[in-house]
């Protein structure tokens, strides 16, 4: 596809609240398709596995990308042979180990134990830089930055940056330390502007360093036809089909959360609410949360 043709806006969706968000089933698991969410690319599953349980991963005509959320992993490749990923306890206690797999690359994630694992992946479109071979993405390539100050102060790891050699995808772990914000000021990839803004699919998937914990995530527009707050929990995702969709922690409760991205783009372009874009200007004469990092 040319830039020409990329498209100009995120479709039009009209989904409820109770479908913009999404809840675990008994074993762990939450999915969301393209078809579900009412967009064009991105497909995520968060799954709970039991010792040596498997989900089939890869596809012929999409790329994967596997991070381990909790224990650890082999991912057996049908024709790649075995990757061991160490993985980490939590997400509470260490950088995040990720598989990225090319289109073409099939196989099976197996948990080493018990496992948490999410699952994204995009339709190929045939983007020539894309990577040949499976890639494993360690904690040693995982840029961390301290991104906002005072108490919108927060913690970004880079897993799948614009740079990295994929199609669609595009991955970061935010921690909002107890009482933050994050994605703020307010901001949306809904339309196609470049440079400043870029259609990007997203999903949050949440965790809490207290697993009875819960965070505020809204989803809105600014002109009122969508406005939806959620007490948002471990385990569960927000679909962010279009607008602004900041993020509070609650007092007490330190929050993460997974983002998976997908779109034409290889960037991670955004515009701010304008009512609220000032407040960045703030931040050169504030002084970061010193909890941030809250993991290493």
């Amino acid at each position: 596809m040319n830039e020409s043709e990329f498209p100009g806006s995120a479709p039009p969706n009209d989904l409820s609240a109770e479908d913009l968000r999404l809840r675990p089933g008994a074993a762990g698991t939450v999915a969301v398709t393209p078809q579900q969410a009412g967009w064009r690319y991105l497909s995520f599953r968060r799954h709970g596995l039991k010792a040596d349980e498997k989900v089939r991963v890869g596809g012929e005509a999409e790329e994967t990308a596997i991070v381990t959320l909790a224990g650890s992993l082999a991912v057996e490749l049908d024709a790649a042979g075995n990757l061991d990923i160490p993985g980490r306890r939590s997400v509470w206690d260490g950088l995040p180990w990720t598989v990225y797999l090319p289109p073409g690359a099939l196989g099976f994630a197996r948990a080493v134990g018990p496992a948490t694992i999410a699952v994204a992946s995009a339709p190929s479109s045939g983007r020539q830089q894309v990577s040949a071979d499976p890639v494993i993405v360690g904690p040693e390539q995982v840029r961390i930055e301290i991104r906002g100050s005072g108490n919108a102060t927060r913690q970004v790891n880079h897993i799948i940056s614009p740079e990295f050699p994929a199609d669609r995808l595009e991955l970061v772990e935010v921690y909002t330390p107890a009482g933050n914000w994050s994605s703020w000021p307010p901001h949306k990839h809904d339309t196609d502007a470049m440079p400043g803004e870029a259609v990007l699919e997203e999903i949050y998937s949440y965790a809490f360093r207290r697993p009875e914990a819960w965070g505020i995530q809204r989803l809105y527009r600014r002109d009122g036809s969508r406005d939806e707050l959620w007490a948002v929990r471990d385990g569960e995702l927000v679909l962010v089909t279009d607008g602004y969709h900041p993020f509070v922690a609650t007092h007490g409760e330190d929050a993460y959360y997974l983002n998976a991205l997908a779109g034409d783009r290889r960037t991670m372009a955004c515009s701010f609410d304008p009512d609220l874009e000032a407040v960045r200007e703030t931040w050169a004469t504030t002084e970061p949360d010193p909890r941030v990092p809250l993991v290493r």
